[in-house]
């Protein structure tokens, strides 16, 4: 988009009443949905749930002001659940990251790999670390 048709729409907005801006919103998602030119960014699934009660509240009569300020309370809301989703994902990362330190450090083995799926050729068991004799196979049924 044009940043300067942007910004001059932007200013033209900033002059309007809250139920006059929700007119422009449904004048711009008609725009969208007969002309726009490409596919709309999709919104995360915090959008779609505040886009979906804004909406709902709307179609409910309800003034644009009070439905302004509970989409606010919301925004809010959305953000500091962003935050705690981002702080649990960098502490995770910060968990695996150190445990893999330690294993390094401490000598410990790789994890086991997965067993193959069917219909494939078995892997070949690793060798034993140096100075260890391999298992004995298990003994052989009598028949």
């Amino acid at each position: 988009m044009n940043p300067y048709v942007r910004e001059r729409i932007n200013r033209k907005l900033e002059t309007l009443s809250d139920e006059r801006l929700y007119q422009v919103l449904d004048y711009v998602e008609f725009l969208e949905s007969k002309y726009g030119e490409r596919p709309a960014p999709v919104p995360n699934v915090f959008q779609k749930f505040t886009d979906g009660v804004e909406d709902t509240l709307r179609a409910g009569g309800l003034a644009a002001g009070t439905v302004v300020e509970a989409v606010g309370f919301l925004n809010k809301a959305m953000g500091v659940l962003n935050n705690v989703a981002q702080t649990t994902k960098t502490v995770a990362t910060d968990v695996v990251s150190t445990a893999r330190t330690v294993a390094d450090q401490i000598g410990a083995p790789p994890p086991a790999a997965p067993p193959a799926p069917p219909g494939t050729a078995p892997v070949p068991p690793a060798e034993p670390p140096p100075g260890q004799s391999p298992p004995a196979p298990p003994p052989s049924a009598p028949a």
